[in-house]
């Protein structure tokens, strides 16, 4: 496999099991543990019983006791709060703790997953934002979630967006553009999130870049721009090494990126 290592990346294989992982959010695993799944040997996360998590937990030494998963993904702006092991979640697309041996783990397969860690008040956070849920500016309730629920400081959380659907792949038709101007148009600097593409069959075709809006997003409600780290790695582009629904459609598995305190 590809190694897909770069300037904010680690890949690191483990046996069976292959993962990125934040270089700046290594400097904290004494409290915290981290990663972001390859397919590796076909490792594929959709399924919460698979094998291959018990072999994941077991890389990233953390107990699965403390897995918490979202049931059912929906695509929403809901983010909800963990306060302990084994509590059951659905139907919504966010989830919060500062409890100690609880991880959080959701599922992928080119939407965006932005992980948050306040180092001070040592809560974290996982949200899956798809693009509907970018439209809900679910990020953004992530953020407001942990300074209102734990008292976190803007200045202190550390907000990491995962790889995803780039810009050169994320590719939409009429509807879809116009429900991403009406919506963040106020943002300025179109020309960086929004490209007009070939037409295909004389149907007007574009490219959005939902990266850079989580970003800005983050950005508007206080958090510094270099306390938010890009993965800089595109789901579809390296479709050899992990899931992507815009490549493969109904045959693609599920990614994971999960997130733990210890």
């Amino acid at each position: 496999m590809l190694d897909l290592s770069n300037e904010t990346m680690v890949h690191i294989k483990k046996g069976k099991v292959e993962y990125l992982q934040f270089r700046e959010l290594q400097k904290y695993q004494n409290k915290v543990q981290h990663c972001y799944t390859l397919k590796g040997e076909n490792n594929n996360y959709e399924r919460i019983e698979a094998d291959n998590y018990l072999a994941l937990y077991e890389a990233l030494d953390i107990d699965m006791e403390g897995l918490t998963k979202i049931e059912y993904q929906a695509h929403g702006n809901i983010v909800e709060v963990v306060k302990e092991k084994k509590e059951f979640h659905t139907k919504i697309d966010g989830l919060l703790t500062a409890q100690k041996g609880i991880s959080l783990s959701l599922r992928f397969a080119d939407c965006t997953p932005i992980l948050f860690y306040d180092k001070e008040k040592n809560v974290i956070g996982n949200i899956h934002s798809g693009w509907k849920g970018t439209l809900q500016k679910i990020g953004q309730k992530g953020v407001l979630k942990m300074i209102e629920t734990y008292g976190c400081q803007k200045q202190d959380i550390l907000c990491f967006l995962g790889p995803c659907i780039g810009k050169c792949h994320f590719e939409v038709g009429e509807e879809v553009k116009e429900q991403y101007e009406t919506t963040f148009s106020y943002l300025g600097e179109k020309e960086k999130w929004l490209v007009k593409g070939e037409p295909k069959e004389k149907v007007p075709k574009y490219f959005i870049d939902t990266t850079w809006i989580n970003r800005k997003m983050l950005e508007e409600v206080g958090i510094d721009s270099s306390n938010i780290i890009e993965s800089n790695i595109c789901t579809v582009c390296h479709k050899k090494e992990m899931h992507s629904y815009r490549a493969e459609k109904e045959r693609a598995g599920r990614n994971t990126s999960i997130i733990g305190l210890k």
